[in-house]
């Protein structure tokens, strides 16, 4: 496999990881950039832009990264609160009169990002349509009483947090959250990353499908825990209910999914923009800083942590974003970030400067640990702790 682009000297580790990706872990097309300190030191790529084609992957092949977007749309909230446009403690209700209803009224925005609303599912799924629709998912889940009382426990809300962190960002700025991730986020950043594709960069992205683990790659051999396997072939439990909260599955090489504005799931991205979002969360990039010190320690600070209702381990999060641990290990203890179902990770590690970013268009039945991106992790672990 030929793998394009470059690496500062000390990262070399990191191509070497590229490689073998491919090589020995299935890849079909893929690209992965690292900034230390707001400069990039890693940006990679190889294979083909379609997971099912011959077309090459170019600098600039954007891909669909799912639930890697939530770390994208956590930000966006919590710049409106450092802005005085949202306050954590303060109920849902406040902004979105209509979602008090069931009990509701107790749900406090802090709630939302740290998966702890406990409206995870829908008892009647939206179709992709009606998800793409703002107005009726908002009134769909402004409608669903909840699944346990709000703030008592927490749950990954896998769908559902694309119309909370929607609406919530509507009914402050009169603006959709894709909307508002292009003017204040991508547009002063230059990235290429957005939630709500725009017609004309449609020719950049590839195409996306699932792909199966090669018979080598021994890292997938283990079989999930019971319990784990028995709530994802329930069609009762949250966990299946979750996941299906979009009824059917939504084609994800559509454009018209690729216009909608899904913050739990739809985003599409290149590497690069995604290492340099989280690049510009912990100090500035070209001039460009995102979040304050202090709000990136509130955003890190663990707001959830134990037995998930939704994906049955334990996880831990902050306000939106997903902390180091064994369900997601990022590069250490202090790091935040979003995986991707399948493939996706971005991230960001205060204590060594370092923001990820990697993408993927074969998806493979992981949800939080990825072994490819877990490669590349461990890669720029070495790399970092040698300089």
């Amino acid at each position: 496999m030929d793998v394009n682009g470059t690496v500062a000297e000390g990262f070399e580790p990191v191509r070497d990881a590229f490689a073998r990706n491919f090589d020995v872990l299935g890849d079909r097309g893929a690209a992965v950039a690292v900034y230390r300190d707001g400069r990039k030191v890693v940006d990679l790529w190889g294979g083909t832009r379609d997971v099912d084609g011959a077309e090459p992957w170019e600098r600039g092949t954007a891909q669909i990264v799912r639930s890697a977007t939530k770390g994208v749309a956590a930000a966006v909230l919590l710049m409106l609160v450092e802005r005085g446009q949202l306050d954590l403690d303060a109920p849902v209700g406040r902004y979105w009169p209509q979602y008090k209803a069931y009990g509701k009224e107790r749900t406090l925005v802090r709630h939302v990002l740290a998966h702890r609303a406990g409206v995870p599912v829908l008892d009647r799924p939206l179709t992709p349509a009606e998800a793409a629709d703002p107005d009726f998912a908002a009134a769909a889940i402004a409608a669903q009483p909840p699944a346990w009382e709000p703030g008592a426990d927490h749950g990954y809300h896998a769908q559902t947090y694309s119309w909370l962190t929607n609406e919530l960002v509507r009914r402050v700025t009169d603006r959709t959250i894709g909307e508002w991730i292009a003017d204040e986020i991508a547009g002063p950043l230059g990235l290429d990353l957005w939630v709500g594709l725009p017609e004309q960069q449609a020719p950049r992205v590839g195409r996306v499908g699932r792909i199966e683990a090669p018979a080598a790659d021994g890292a997938l051999k283990a079989r999930p825990k019971r319990s784990v396997s028995e709530a994802y072939a329930d069609p009762s439990s949250l966990t299946r209910r979750a996941f299906a909260a979009i009824t059917p599955q939504p084609d994800e090489n559509d454009p018209a999914y690729h216009r909608a504005v899904l913050p739990a799931s739809n985003g599409i991205a290149t590497a690069v923009g995604l290492a340099r979002f989280y690049a510009a969360l912990l100090g500035e990039v070209d001039g460009v800083r995102l979040l304050a010190p202090g709000t990136v320690d509130l955003a890190r600070t663990e707001a959830s942590a134990g037995p998930d209702r939704v994906l049955v381990v334990g996880t831990r999060f902050g306000l939106g974003y997903m902390l180091h641990g064994t369900a997601s290990p990022l590069l250490g203890p202090g790091s935040f970030g979003h995986p991707g179902r399948g493939g996706a990770l971005g991230f960001a590690d205060p204590d060594s400067g370092i923001a990820f970013g990697y993408v993927t268009n074969g998806f493979r039945t992981s949800v939080t640990a990825d072994p490819r991106a877990q490669a590349l992790v461990r890669a720029v672990r070495a790399a970092a702790s040698s300089l």
